[in-house]
């Protein structure tokens, strides 16, 4: 049983003290928000494989009884017109279908079950810094307090402070080129069912929608253009966004500024960042896992998905390797071309202008659910050995 530090009490650092603990090891989870912070309303899909990550450590159920399933995708263009209706998920595995939650109600579900489980998770434990020997690593934290183990896994997000310390010139979050919106609508359009989550190539900008069993409609887009200035964010009402949203989706003949219109206060905007790849994932007792080590845009909505087969493959690797910096290879060697590829991927959604975009729904959906082949499958099968 090894001792092992993770830095940050999100999706990823949770998810992977599950699977620590499931390997026989001792995890404490250190996250810098205190316990009360609120849900800022961004809502996520978590894709099969993401399900399937959550199955090898035991901790499906827990989330699937969370948001709701979405088994069903079209894709439409800026006229209306489908370009393609495809399937999503497992829909003969309940607990591999897609779902569709809030990030903070993932986030929370795992917690819930971190605890169930009797992993100390630390709250208000801002990192300042870490200390690495041969033999054992030490964070430090802002309140004075310290923690040491046998291994320190970097799960605190695409503004790492493990990532800083660990690979202080390599490369930081950049911009992605697109401005993410997202609320909820009163406005459900009447092609609209349960399950289904429609894309739309609009003229000016990406839009998906999809309407809950109960509740009101989700609703994103991405939309080109420059990063938010200054400020921008804090001083732009909700009714000013709008105003700004509207314009671009009225020329296509789509429900989605109907969709932008039925919205109140309940509409957010984010840019979109990613991290450019190359960084170091790993030193002699440190690793990076999630947004810390590969951050990628959210076009191909894989970023809680991808985090938690991170969580499960670290957990294999050094449950199969007794050796920890073999371990560690071993997880870097079968996660960094997957991540990147990944980031690559949404890297080109982002770019590549809505309207111009004719490959169809198939891309759409490889995108979306992050592939399902087989070396995929064993790889997040807890009792198949990597």
């Amino acid at each position: 049983m090894a001792r092992i530090v993770v830095v940050g009490g999100g999706i990823a650092g949770t998810a992977a003290a599950l699977a620590l603990q499931k390997a026989g090891h001792e995890p404490t989870v250190h996250e810098a928000h205190p316990e009360t912070d609120a849900d800022i309303g961004a809502f996520m899909t978590l894709a099969s494989n993401g399900m399937r990550a959550l199955a090898g450590f035991d901790a499906a159920r827990a989330v699937a009884g969370v948001g709701f399933d979405v088994t069903r995708m079209n894709v439409l263009d800026a006229a209306g017109a489908e370009l393609a209706a495809v399937p999503l998920g497992e829909h003969d595995r309940p607990l591999a279908r897609y779902r569709c939650l809030r990030r903070a109600e993932l986030a929370a579900a795992l917690r819930a079950e971190a605890r169930r489980r009797g992993i100390d998770l630390r709250h208000a434990a801002r990192l300042t810094g870490v200390t690495e020997t041969d033999t054992t690593v030490t964070a430090r934290f802002a309140d004075g307090t310290t923690a040491t183990g046998d291994l320190l896994v970097g799960a605190d997000g695409l503004h790492s402070t493990v990532r800083a310390w660990l690979d202080p010139d390599g490369p930081g979050p950049a911009y992605a080129g697109q401005r993410v919106f997202y609320g909820y609508s009163d406005t459900a359009p009447r092609a609209a069912a349960p399950g289904l989550i429609t894309m739309v190539r609009g003229s000016a900008a990406a839009f998906g929608y999809l309407v809950p069993p109960t509740g009101r409609t989700h609703w994103f887009a991405r939309v080109p253009g420059p990063p938010l200035g200054p400020g921008e964010r804090a001083r732009t009402t909700p009714a000013q966004w709008r105003a700004r949203l509207e314009p671009l989706l009225c020329p296509d003949r789509t429900p989605c500024a109907d969709i932008v219109a039925g919205t109140g206060d309940d509409l957010m905007v984010t840019d979109a960042l990613h991290l450019p790849p190359g960084g170091r994932w790993r030193g002699r007792r440190t690793v990076l896992i999630g947004d810390a080590a590969h951050a990628a845009s959210p076009a191909t909505g894989q970023g809680a998905s991808m985090a938690l087969e991170d969580a499960l493959v670290l957990a294999k690797a050094l449950r199969d390797t007794p050796a920890l910096d073999a371990a560690l290879a071993r997880y870097e060697h079968h996660r960094r071309p997957r991540a990147e590829q990944n980031t690559a991927a949404s890297a080109r959604l982002t770019a590549a202008r809505p309207a111009e975009d004719t490959r169809g729904g198939a891309d759409t959906r490889r995108a979306a659910d992050g592939g399902s082949d087989e070396a995929l499958l064993r790889l997040l099968d807890w009792n198949t050995p990597l």
